[in-house]
Order: C-alpha cells, then structure tokens, then sequence
C-alpha cells in the first residue's frame, strides 16, 4: 500500500483522532446487536493505547439528517466499546467546540475519548473546511481506520486529512492490501460473484471485473434481467426492462474477452415473496407467468460451487436470492459453504454478503469480510475512494 499507516509515524504522547466506522445495528432498548465493526476498529485503538497515544473517535451512526437525535447517540456505543476493552471510554455529549476540547485537555496517555456522533452537524456531511478544522484541532494526528465511510468525502473522513497528517489504520491497511490486491494480482483461476437485486446497483463493478476475472457468475435479482435477456420469460420476477439491452452488451464483452459467464440454470419459484408461499424448483425456461423468482435451484447452486471450488481467488458481493427468508436461503447458503470449502483466497463484500457468512456459520472460514458495502463496491468498480486519496503518500 502507498499510503502511510499508523506504524509510519511516532503517536507517544500525542492527540490522535481516529475516524471509526460505529455505524451498527441497535435494538429499540439502544443496546448494540452486532459488534463487528467495534471489534475490527480494536487492533487500531490498542495499538494506538499501548503507544501512549491519547486517542480520540469520531464516527457516524445512522442518518439523523444534521441534527441531535438521541435515538442515533453513541452511548451505547461507548459502553460496548468499554466493555471488549476493559478499560473506560469517555463520551463527549458533543464533537467539536469546548466540551470535548475539554475532554481532550484531561485525556491522559493510553486513554479513550468517544466523540458524540458527527452527522449531528450538517456541516459533517456537506464536508465544511471550518468544521473539518474544528475536529483536527483536537488532534496533532488524524489516523482514518473507517473504510466502511471511505467512499464519502465528509469532513471527519476526507476534509480533517487536509488540515493535520492523514495516515491509515489496520482495517483501512487491510481492505486496501485485500481488494487491492484481487484486482491488481489476484491468484488464478479468478472468480467473481455478483448477486443483489439490481444490475443497475452494479454496472460498474460488472464492467470493471469483466477485464480482471475469469469466471463470473451472476446470482440474485440481477440475473433475471440477464435471463431476460437471452430471451427467457421470467414471470413475474423481478426484471429491469431497461436494463436488458445492456445485459446482453456486458455478456458479448465476456464473451469477447473470454470470461466464462455463469447465469443460474434453474430458479426456486413462487407465487409471491412470503415464507408461506407456495414454492419450486424449476429450470430458467419453465418460470410460470404468475411465479416469481426468489432464490436459484439447486442445480444453479452445484455449478457455481464447481467454479468456486476450481478458483484461487473469489470475490462476492450480493445474495443469490431473498435470503432473509428460510425458504430462499438455500442458494445463498450453498454459495456460502462453497466459499469456505474451497481453499482459495475469498473475500467478501460488505452488507448482505456479510450477513450471509455469519448465518451460515462460515464466517471464520473467509479470508477477509470487508466492513465496507458501498466503499467495498465502489472499489471494486475502479473508483477512487476520498477517505483514502486524502491520506499521506509513503
């Protein structure tokens, strides 16, 4: 990687603010559900402690539009943080101006501050130089460890990295060197999966990995557009008619560069998307008028483990089908398991993926979840991501 990390500089003694990706998932009593995020932000945050570093985060959580919101405050956050590493963590009741200048000034070295959440200002989001100031005055050192928010240039991901040096965290080092390098250098046979319910979310990453894979396989909502158009009937699946033409274009690029491209051969069906629903398995030129498509068969699942299986290196972003529910799991599920059992190098991107490997009980057997859904996707596509173009060459 190009960019400094935080083994690059000296942080004894020092205010170091670390930019974190906070944003999990609460229950309606405030308690954190999934630490995750919190647990991949802790390399980072110890080394930075066992250093002598007084560190300072700042994170977002939720959207709450610029504006206080107790629903979105990062107390409970701080608790949980506490908590996995036994040691306190203040809470700031506000991101910038006296009351946490003040909590910095009584931060002794090796101690923790959590700043309130920073989309409660508008200026957060609309990435405002004065805010951005705001929050670096805090600091002697920025460190931006949220590869989850990398993709938006907002003032505590990409405008603090203007005012005082900008270095990476271990989890930002990683995402880097991980996606990086499957793009750059991956182990071959390379295979992408790309799944979710749009190709009009993806076009981009598609575009960009026809030119770097060798195999790509295409699950989900997105297929029936691609089925569409090799001109099958899809019921009443989910079908971007608009988006059929360009399907077809980015199966003739494939074939031109001599990608093998893996649509599903057959498609678990249903008459509306509910777990009591009437349901089958049927192949891709049977779809009844009235069926829908909700997950891919059985068959679909055993082709695209051989290909898995086959690989050295496999990215996934987005579910074969409605996983959520029990019944149209089983083809997310098998994706999953064949990720695991393949011995390549496998690397899944953020949101649904993500959640597909923990329920299935896999996760342990991935070579690296990203905790980035849209900085993961946007990467993928070839895309310079501001958190990180901000951050000090080596």
């Amino acid at each position: 990687m190009h960019k400094k990390t935080v083994r690059d500089i000296e942080v004894g003694g020092k205010r170091v603010l670390v930019r974190v990706d906070f944003n999990v998932p609460l229950d309606k009593e405030g308690n954190v559900t999934d630490n995750t995020r919190i647990r991949a932000a802790l390399p980072t945050i110890r080394y930075l402690m066992d250093k002598g570093a007084k560190v300072i985060l700042a994170s977002h959580l939720g959207r709450p539009k610029g504006t206080f919101n107790e629903k979105y405050s990062l107390k409970p956050v701080a608790r949980r943080l506490e908590e996995l590493l036994g040691k306190k963590v203040a809470l700031a009741e506000e991101a910038v101006g006296e009351i946490p200048r003040r909590a910095v000034e009584q931060l002794g070295e090796g101690e923790v501050l959590l700043l309130e959440n920073v989309r409660f200002y508008p200026e957060e989001e609309k990435n405002d130089e004065k805010f951005a100031r705001a929050l670096a005055d805090l600091a002697d050192i920025f460190v931006n460890d949220a590869f989850g928010a990398a993709h938006r240039a907002h003032a505590s991901t990409e405008g603090v990295a203007r005012t005082i040096p900008g270095v990476a965290g271990f989890l930002m080092e990683k995402e880097i060197e991980m996606l990086g390098r499957a793009l750059t250098s991956p182990a071959r046979p390379f295979v992408a999966i790309i799944g979710g319910a749009k190709v009009s979310d993806k076009i981009g990453v598609i575009g960009n990995l026809l030119s770097k894979v060798d195999t790509l396989i295409i699950g989900g909502g997105m297929a029936n557009t691609f089925l569409s158009a090799r001109g099958y009937n899809m019921g009443k699946s989910l079908v971007e008619g608009d988006k059929t033409e360009l399907a077809r274009e980015l199966m003739e690029k494939a074939s031109q560069g001599g990608v093998e491209l893996l649509l599903p051969v057959d498609l678990v069906v249903s008459m509306a998307a509910d777990p009591g629903a009437e349901r089958k398995s049927v192949p891709v030129e049977e779809v009844p008028p009235d069926w829908m498509a909700l997950d891919i068969g059985p068959e679909s699942a055993r082709l695209f483990g051989e290909a898995v299986g086959k690989a050295k290196t496999v990215i996934w972003n987005g579910p074969m089908g409605v996983f959520e529910m029990e019944p149209f799991a089983a083809g997310t599920f098998s994706v999953a398991r064949a990720l695991a059992e393949s011995g390549a190098v496998t690397i899944v991107g953020g949101g649904d993926s993500a959640a597909a490997v923990e329920k299935a009980g896999v996760a342990g057997r991935i070579t690296h979840i990203s905790t980035g859904g849209g900085a993961s996707l946007e990467f993928l596509e070839g895309k310079v991501l501001p958190g990180v173009a901000a951050l000090s060459e080596k």
